[in-house]
C-alpha cells in the first residue's frame, strides 16, 4: 500500500477533508481541555509510563500470574501465538456452543485479526454492537479511527445506509433518531445472543481480572446477558497491579475523547452462575516488537486515539490513507513490525512534528520511532527507487561544499527567472498545494562573509 496515493484520493473531497480535520481537531481542544483540570496531569503521565515500563521487563511473569488467578477464578485462560491461532480458537468457542452468531463489542485486536471476515467464511454472522462500528459494518468498510470509527462518515450518509439497512426514513440524519432506530435494531441481537466478545483495555495480575471501557454498555450489554463472553486481548495490555488502574483510567478517557471518564468502566473477575469466561492472550508479533529496543516503547500505547486527533497528516488523509487495523502516528510505528515491505510509506505519513509524543498519555517517543523506522526501511532498501536516487544525489552534495554552493545559486537563479512552467510542475510536490517562496537574494554564507568583513 502507499499512503500518498490512498491520502490523494481522500483529498479529493476537499469539503469532507476539511470537515474531518476540523471536527478531529475539535476533539483535540477537548482533551486539552480535560487535561487542564488535572494539576497533577505530567506526574500522571510519568507514573503510567513507569508502569508500562516495569510491564514489559516483566511481562512473562505478569501473564503467567494474571493466567493463574483467572484461573482460580474460574475463568478460561488460552494463548494465540498469531491471528490465525486466535481465530481458530474463537471458532472452537463457537461451534462447541453450537452457536451461529455473535455479537461483538468494539475491540481493535479482532480488527487487527480479520476476526469477522475469518468467521464469516465458517459460516458465522458477527455483528458490532458499538453504534460506530455497526455503521462501517453495514458500509462494508473497516474502522477509519480506533475510538470514533465511523468519524469519516457524514449523519446524511448514515442516514442512507439505515434507511437500505434498517428501514428508517429516507433522508433522515438527525442523529438522535439514527441512534434510537440503531438501540432497537441491535436490543433484538442482545437478548437472542448466547456468545458475546468484547475486547479488554486493562487486565490485572494481581486479581486475573480484566476492565473493559465503553460510553455505550455495548460490552455490558452482551457479556451480562449471554452465556458464553470471550475476550480478546493483546499481551501488552496487562498492568501488575489493581491500585495502577486508576492511573490508566485518569488517563485514558481524557486523552480520549476530553471526558472525565468513559461513562461504563466494567470490571469482571469470575464468570456468571452457570456461565462462562474465555481470555484469549494474543501476541500476533507483540513479542518481535519487544525485542526491537527502537520500538519497544510503542508497546505502552492504551490505545486513546490522541495522536491521530492531533496529527495534521490523519486529520487531512483519514484513517482508511493508512491500511491497518490501527492507523495515525501509532499505527505508523506499529504496521512495520507486521509487514515492513507492506507499510514502508507509513512512517514517511508525518511532519515529525512531535504534537503525537506530545499528547500521549504514556509518553511514547511517536514521532521520534517514526524517524528511527524511516533509517530501518531505508537500510532494508524499501524506499522507492525515486526517493533512492534523489538522496544519493543529495548525498553527494551536501558532501561538496563547492557544489553545495553551486547548488544553490543554480536554484535560487531558476525561481527568480525561470518561467511559471519550470518551477510549478507534477515533479515539483512542494508546489502542488502551495506558493513557492520568493528565493533570497544570496546565500546565508554569502551574507555572513560579506557582513563579517565589514565589523
Amino acid at each position: 500500500m502507499n499512503h500518498a496515493l490512498e491520502a490523494a484520493k481522500f483529498n479529493q473531497d476537499v469539503p469532507r477533508t476539511n470537515w474531518h480535520d476540523e471536527t478531529l481537531w475539535f476533539v483535540r481542544n477537548k482533551r486539552d481541555a480535560a487535561v487542564k483540570a488535572v494539576p497533577e496531569w505530567e506526574q500522571l503521565r510519568e507514573l503510567a509510563s513507569q508502569i508500562k515500563a516495569n510491564v514489559l521487563a516483566n511481562l512473562d511473569e505478569y501473564l503467567i500470574a494474571f493466567e493463574e488467578k483467572a484461573t482460580r477464578n474460574g475463568i478460561c485462560v488460552h494463548w494465540a501465538k498469531d491471528a490465525a491461532e486466535h481465530n481458530r480458537i474463537v471458532l472452537g468457542i463457537l461451534q462447541a456452543k453450537g452457536v451461529k452468531r455473535m455479537a461483538k463489542s468494539k475491540s481493535m485486536l479482532t480488527e487487527e485479526c480479520h476476526l469477522n471476515q475469518f468467521l464469516a467464511q465458517n459460516g458465522i454472522q458477527v455483528v458490532d454492537t458499538d453504534l460506530g462500528e455497526r455503521v462501517v459494518q453495514f458500509a462494508n468498510q473497516p474502522p477509519s479511527h480506533i475510538v470514533l470509527p465511523a468519524i469519516h462518515m457524514k449523519k446524511e450518509e448514515i442516514g442512507e445506509l439505515f434507511y437500505e439497512k434498517l428501514g428508517t426514513e429516507k433522508g433522515a440524519s438527525d442523529p438522535k433518531y439514527l441512534t434510537e432506530a440503531a438501540r432497537q435494531h441491535l436490543r433484538e441481537v442482545f437478548l437472542q445472543n448466547k456468545i458475546a466478545l468484547t475486547g479488554v483495555n486493562f487486565a490485572i495480575a494481581e486479581t486475573g481480572g480484566f476492565v473493559v471501557c465503553t460510553n455505550e454498555g455495548n460490552a455490558d450489554m452482551g457479556a451480562h446477558i449471554a452465556d458464553v463472553h470471550i475476550a480478546s486481548m493483546g499481551i501488552e495490555k496487562i498492568i501488575p497491579k489493581q491500585e495502577h488502574l486508576g492511573v490508566f483510567l485518569r488517563l485514558l478517557a481524557r486523552s480520549a475523547t476530553g471526558q472525565a471518564i468513559t461513562t461504563y468502566t466494567s470490571h469482571f473477575f469470575k464468570p456468571k452462575k452457570g456461565g462462562e469466561i474465555h481470555v484469549i492472550l494474543v501476541d500476533n508479533g507483540r513479542s518481535e516488537l519487544l525485542g526491537r529496543a527502537a520500538f519497544r516503547k510503542s508497546l505502552y500505547c492504551i490505545r486513546c486515539g490522541a495522536c491521530m486527533n492531533t496529527c495534521p497528516v490523519y486529520r487531512r488523509s483519514g484513517g482508511h490513507s493508512y491500511g491497518y487495523a490501527v492507523p495515525g502516528p501509532i499505527g505508523s510505528i506499529l504496521s512495520p513490525n507486521v509487514d515492513m515491505r507492506e507499510y514502508a510509506s507509513l512512517p514517511f505519513a508525518s511532519t515529525l512534528c512531535g504534537s503525537c509524543t506530545d499528547v500521549c498519555p504514556v509518553k511514547i517517543d511517536i514521532h521520534q520511532q517514526l524517524y528511527k523506522w524511516r533509517q530501518v526501511i531505508a537500510r532494508e532498501g524499501l524506499l522507492p527507487a525515486s526517493k533512492r536516487l534523489g538522496m544519493k544525489v543529495l548525498g553527494k552534495i551536501f558532501a561538496n561544499p563547492a557544489l553545495y554552493r553551486m547548488a544553490g545559486k543554480v536554484g535560487r537563479g531558476t525561481l527568480r527567472f525561470a518561467p511559471e512552467f519550470l518551477v510549478n510542475h507534477p515533479l515539483n510536490v512542494w508546489a502542488k498545494n502551495r506558493q513557492m517562496p520568493e528565493p533570497p537574494k544570496e546565500s546565508f554564507r554569502e551574507w555572513y562573509l560579506r557582513n563579517r568583513r565589514q565589523q
